[in-house]
């Protein structure tokens, strides 16, 4: 389990102390004052520490890509892309979906239009529910597995998570829907590869590690 991130860096502090949240939560851009909380700083994104959740790297090759969170017999997966300035990719990431899983409908969720029903993955069969919230130049792909897709004090947890969640995009350029690079706590920056994939929730899923 990742260790929390005792404080954010010290020039955003300055920054949330003289400028309130303009929002009631997040996710949050980095850039926009938001509440000073211990996080988990995975470079890309800053998780809200919380001692009941499991959270873990998702790694494909030498690249982290996303996060897997483990509650009470549910899975929070999270990945944070390179969006368009003129733009969000939700929509888009949507129609995707759909034309892969038929058993999924749009329905209205605590952040817009969200997708629920089963998917199939390995064999099984899970109810999911998928949410995208569109922010600065990123997006952020939510994929709620299991018990908290259905149960709503779960699905309430991860929620909450997700609405502290803080998303780093950077000012360097990046590819349309390329990962935003995540890194281990503590861990230097590492060069991001070279042919970076594009999102497909369906494809095989990534090696999950754990860190203590």
């Amino acid at each position: 389990m990742f260790r929390r991130r005792r404080r954010e860096q010290p020039e955003k502090v300055v920054e949330q102390e003289s400028a309130a949240p303009t929002r009631e939560s997040g996710p949050w851009d980095a850039d926009e004052p938001h509440p000073e909380a211990d996080r988990i700083d995975l470079g890309g994104l800053r998780l809200p520490h919380n001692p009941d959740f499991d959270v873990r790297l998702a790694s494909l090759g030498d690249q982290h890509v996303g996060v897997v969170v483990l509650y009470e017999e549910s899975s929070l997966q999270l990945q944070a892309l390179a969006a368009p300035r003129s733009s969000g990719l939700w929509d888009e990431v949507k129609t995707k979906i759909l034309a892969q899983a038929k058993d999924l409908e749009e329905r209205e969720g605590p952040f817009g239009t969200e997708l629920s029903g089963e998917i199939k993955a390995d064999g099984n069969v899970r109810p999911a529910r998928y949410l995208g919230i569109d922010g600065p130049r990123w997006f952020l792909l939510a994929v709620i597995s299991g018990k908290g897709a259905h149960d709503e004090a779960v699905f309430g947890a991860f929620v909450d998570f997700i609405k502290d969640v803080v998303v780093v995009r950077g000012d360097e350029p990046m590819a349309r829907e390329e990962p935003i690079t995540l890194r281990r706590p503590n861990e230097q920056t590492s060069e991001q590869a070279e042919d970076p994939q594009g999102l497909n929730p369906f494809k095989r899923g990534p090696e999950i590690s754990e860190i203590r």
